[in-house]
């Protein structure tokens, strides 16, 4: 629910209605629902959710934000794991606004669509189609992240994904806002591009693109991390990949986590993939894959595009509480999903009003309507599923294609698994069905909610020299759990590992017990969707969080630090 309105609040709440327009203003607990709700994780009061139309009116509404006082959350899309564009409780020492840059759509490709300016609410999605035409991708996919995912929301997140070639996603180049140490908010134009010098005007052109190719800087700075494709490579080295706390990749906006107002970043783009194949391996033996791994990321001249992994119980889990996603992806694209799922929420929230009405009524409907659905999984996958337990999927380019056939056929005629070349059908039906895992997990949760707790869900970016790479659990954790999935970027090392906690049990508790196993592997976590206020951040990220935003008015508490202003101390 919204916070009690105090005169202040409400003279704050008319400044806001006057700058973005009355119906852009919301407040009452239903139509905030949505926004103050975690996609996974996370819910708290606000004092309001604000949906500006325009880059001035975002900045607009964060000076009034920041004249009164107020914490501000930034939110895209909501599609974070970690909680960390939502209210995390109800313990914060200032009102909180919300601002949701979903109207702030906008795209503007530069340099012939080598690089892109990406506004708050631009999506993957939109990002794709847009580069689609002109035979270009961005730095991350639809399917190597959350489906509906935006891209600032990735870039302020560091966030990775599927494509190993092309890291977490990174840029120098930001427009933000940001205050400062004496509580002015300052506007700051690192984009390399000429647009102007007062706030307005900047942001203006901004949004309209009324900018030549001649106020361009091309010398501004890096559009993603071109030293990841080499640094992936190293499978003996002692460290991981790619993690969320790894300082090398924090740069302003890139790795703000919320903490700066980014109205649009400037990314590379790449040439799109084209006649490019999937592999489908299956095995049971650890060792296999990790072999395999460590040859193919040294011994070709590129590596693939994507190597996924899922294991057979993650396999099952999302064939069977994923497969109404999966088949309305493919009837009818990912677009549509952004609409399903704004449906279903306002279903959940009306209701809620009826207190004699189970929760989670929505997933069980869906998941009693989706076994009227066809299976959705070639037999081929299927007759895997049944022999191996550990399955990966190698997507790869044309000119590698031939390689890695002769190379497998090599391979698994002297080991116990097995691998089949994939009709493009089959290939794209076993990447979707990996990305459908994280999705059923939530969902197997709210069916099975009289013996399901929660949901434990790491992120964990494991060393690139660990042969040990499949969990085992203590036998007194594992009693807790009533299903674990684990599924990931395997080329990367980086594992998604969920946990259904059983009835009884706190998950968090939960959790914490798993850590230390974690910490004596050298594994570091989160990997890839950002502290939030899941984890605890280490010192030095906290530090980095402070230099950005020292009132800590943006997005506090995240990693677990102070929500206190000025960053006083919880105790205090």
């Amino acid at each position: 629910m919204t916070t009690t309105q105090l005169p202040s609040d409400q003279a704050l709440l008319a400044s806001l209605k006057t700058i973005v327009g009355h119906h852009h203003v919301l407040t009452g607990e239903a139509e905030t629902y949505r926004f103050r709700h975690g996609f996974r994780f996370g819910a708290g009061n606000v004092l309001a959710v604000v949906q500006p139309g325009t880059l001035v009116e975002l900045w607009k509404v964060a000076q009034a934000c920041v004249a009164s006082g107020k914490i501000i959350i930034m939110q895209a899309a909501n599609t974070g794991l970690t909680g960390g564009s939502t209210p995390d409780g109800n313990d914060y020492d200032r009102e909180i606004v919300l601002i949701s840059t979903l109207r702030l759509t906008g795209i503007h490709l530069i340099g012939e669509g080598k690089q892109v300016v990406c506004l708050p609410g631009a999506t993957l999605y939109e990002l794709e189609n847009k580069l689609t035409p002109i035979g270009r991708e961005p730095h991350s996919v639809i399917g190597s992240s959350c489906i509906g995912a935006s891209v600032l929301g990735g870039v302020s997140n560091n966030s990775g994904g599927a494509l190993v070639q092309r890291g977490p996603a990174y840029t120098e180049m930001a427009v933000f806002g940001q205050v400062g140490d004496d509580g002015v908010l300052r506007l700051v134009n690192h984009l390399g591009i000429q647009l102007g010098n007062d706030p307005e005007t900047i942001l203006t052109k901004l949004q309209n693109g009324t900018f030549s190719e001649a106020d361009i800087d091309w010398n501004a700075g890096r559009g993603h991390d071109g030293n990841y494709v080499t640094h992936v490579r190293e499978v003996d080295a002692d460290t991981p990949a790619r993690y969320n706390a790894d300082p090398g990749r924090w740069y302003e906006a890139a790795g703000c986590a919320g903490k700066l107002v980014v109205f649009a970043v400037r990314l590379d783009t790449f040439p799109a993939n084209k006649n490019s194949s999937v592999f489908y391996i299956g095995t049971n033996s650890t060792d296999e894959l990790e072999d395999l791994r460590r040859h193919v990321l040294t011994a070709f001249d590129e590596l693939p595009i994507a190597g996924e992994y899922i294991h057979r119980d993650a396999f099952n889990i999302a064939e069977q509480y994923g497969k109404d996603t999966f088949f309305v992806i493919r009837k009818f694209g990912t677009s549509f999903l952004p609409k399903m799922f704004a449906m279903k929420s306002r279903f959940d929230i009306f209701t809620k009003q009826f207190g004699f009405l189970p929760e989670n009524l929505s997933d069980r409907i869906m998941q009693a309507l989706s076994v009227l659905i066809p299976s959705q999984l070639p037999d081929r996958m299927l007759d895997y599923r049944d022999r191996f337990e550990h399955h990966l999927m190698l997507k790869v380019t044309e000119s590698l294609t031939p390689k890695m056939r002769a190379y497998l056929t090599e391979y698994f005629a002297k080991v116990t698994g097995e691998f089949f070349e994939c009709t493009p059908d089959e290939g794209t039906r076993a990447f979707l069905h990996r990305f459908a895992a994280a999705g059923a997990a939530v969902r197997y949760r709210a069916v099975h909610h009289r013996d399901a707790e929660d949901i434990v869900a790491l992120d964990v970016a494991l060393r690139r020299n660990d042969r040990e790479w499949f969990e085992t659990l203590p036998a007194e954790i594992e009693d807790k759990l009533i299903v674990k999935l684990y599924y990931g970027h395997f080329l990367c090392h980086v594992m998604h590992q969920d946990y259904v906690v059983k009835k009884g049990y706190n998950a968090v508790a939960v959790e914490h017990s798993m850590l230390p196993g974690l910490d004596q592997r050298g594994a570091r976590y989160p990997a890839e969707h950002n502290v939030g206020h899941l984890y605890k951040a280490p010192d030095d990220m906290v530090a980095h969080y402070r230099s950005l935003d020292p009132c800590n008015c943006f997005n506090p508490g995240i990693g677990q630090a102070t929500k206190k202003k000025n960053w006083v101390a919880e105790s205090v």
